[in-house]
């Protein structure tokens, strides 16, 4: 082993760099900090306890063999987190997963009670009440959220609930649009600009499968009524992608007490859905009702100017200049979301700085021809049962039936796998929409088929011809 801590990172990262996006690069790989390596313990700084679960969750079979191969086979990675500033040195360091060291909800040793009671999954044990991290992403806020026709009325409900959270109409506040158009920029825009505006509050984003799987280690570890309790201390409560608690009766459960308790408590509830809140499937009519009693704002696909801006946004954050003639192109040709639109635009920098060449139509043309020709386009459950139904001329309720009759059969189990392939929902979000069946049936389904597609060519043939329907939405 030779060199010291510092230039081993450097190394790391310098092989990291090529095996990352740009953006995983700078969001997760450059705030940390080599703090030291003795005795085969790596130590690196990282901002806060959900940076670490990310990293070991994410990216640890990337780091390990990179350290590695720099510090030594014999080398463990440790993190250093910030705690307490009551603490002697201000920080904590914990082990990473590749050690022998039982995990909490984000990766830390077994957690311990708060001062004042519950069990926080969220920070190393001793933390206060206000010094929950949030899981806020900083680079999301309102000021490079481009405002236009496509998402006013959501924005608009957001920024007023920055300033008075729990105290206007807008409780709970759902956001629902398709994948791609904004809705998680939007939740941390409205905890980061609530944090601003008062620091006293706590704030709390957390994805609806985080959330359940939380609730099953809590369960299991009988530590229920501190789950609840905990969850009845945020202040703001953000869950993201709610369409994950489908068929998940009991995280439903606990969440229909944490929302009542909150709600009537005047503390804010911000969700977001990839469908209108009555069109979700496999979720309790009681919590379903209680996502009516605020505000339900959709974000649509931004329109040619809205596209325009964001575009522009970008490039002035990145400190890049496109000829007006690639803006526009780039606006009128990339329509369906804006993370495509952004794909793009990695892309020709990418392409730009790679290569040394300024970029020209020619380049954007090429780019979003290979890109929009590579893309999956993701379409809406529904929609994939109607054209399976349309195929096989039955009904979407003949398709839910209950039969062992083999074209309904075959119809379900076709309408399961192009769910699993081009739609977003979860397996048990799939499995209610056809026949309200389990995971364990969509996933069967989905062998089935694909066993089918490589050995009976006729089959092949005929699933072609509705994949096609679909493809052309």
């Amino acid at each position: 082993m030779s060199g010291n801590h510092v230039e081993i990172w450097n190394n790391c990262l310098s092989v990291i760099k090529d095996n990352v996006t740009e953006e995983a690069y700078k969001t997760w790989f450059e705030p940390i900090v080599p703090v030291s390596l003795e005795n085969n313990l790596f130590i690196l700084q990282v901002p806060s306890p959900f940076f670490a679960e990310f990293l070991d969750e994410h990216h640890l079979n990337l780091l390990k063999p990179v350290i590695k191969r720099f510090a030594g086979e014999k080398v463990k990675l440790a993190y250093k987190l910030p705690v307490d500033s009551s603490a002697s040195n201000g920080t904590m360091t914990v082990p990473s997963s590749n050690r022998s060291v039982p995990k909490n909800p984000i990766g830390q040793p077994p957690p311990q009670r708060l001062s004042d009671g519950p069990i926080n999954p969220f920070v190393i044990p001793g933390l206060k009440k206000l010094q929950i991290d949030s899981q806020l992403n900083e680079n999301y806020t309102f000021d490079n959220f481009i405002e236009g026709d496509c998402n006013r009325l959501a924005r608009s409900a957001g920024m007023k609930i920055a300033k008075e959270p729990g105290k206007t109409a807008f409780n709970p506040l759902v956001i629902y649009s398709g994948t791609g158009l904004g809705k998680t920029h939007l939740c941390h825009a409205i905890g980061l600009e609530t944090k601003r505006l008062h620091p006293e509050k706590t704030v709390l984003y957390v994805q609806a499968e985080q959330l359940s799987t939380q609730y099953v280690t809590a369960n299991k570890n009988n530590n229920r009524p501190d789950f609840i309790n905990f969850y009845q201390m945020i202040d703001v409560l953000i869950i993201d992608d709610i369409q994950f608690l489908a068929g998940k009766a009991g995280t439903q459960d606990v969440f229909f007490h944490i929302f009542n308790h909150l709600q009537q408590n005047n503390k804010q509830i911000v969700i977001t859905s990839d469908k209108f809140p009555s069109e979700l499937q496999g979720m309790e009519d009681r919590l379903l009702s209680r996502f009516k009693w605020g505000l339900t704002a959709d974000l649509q696909a931004p329109d040619l100017s809205t596209r325009t801006s964001i575009i522009r946004e970008k490039l002035y954050d990145n400190g890049i200049t496109f000829p007006d003639e690639v803006v526009q192109y780039i606006a009128s040709n990339v329509r369906n979301n804006i993370r495509e639109l952004e794909g793009v635009m990695n892309s020709l920098m990418a392409q730009s700085l790679l290569n040394k060449r300024a970029v020209t139509l020619e380049m954007a043309q090429q780019i979003i021809d290979r890109f929009v020709r590579n893309t999956v386009k993701e379409v809406s459950v529904e929609y994939i049962i109607n054209i399976v139904c349309e195929y096989f001329k039955i009904s979407p309720e003949q398709l839910a039936l209950k039969t062992r009759k083999r074209q309904v059969v075959q119809a379900r189990q076709i309408a399961m796998y192009l769910a699993k392939k081009y739609s977003n929902a979860s397996l048990a979000a799939i499995g209610q929409q056809c026949g309200k069946k389990d995971h364990a049936t969509v996933h069967h389904a989905c062998k089935t088929i694909a066993n089918q597609l490589e050995t009976d060519k006729q089959f092949k043939v005929m699933f072609a011809d509705i994949e096609k329907k679909i493809a052309l939405q």
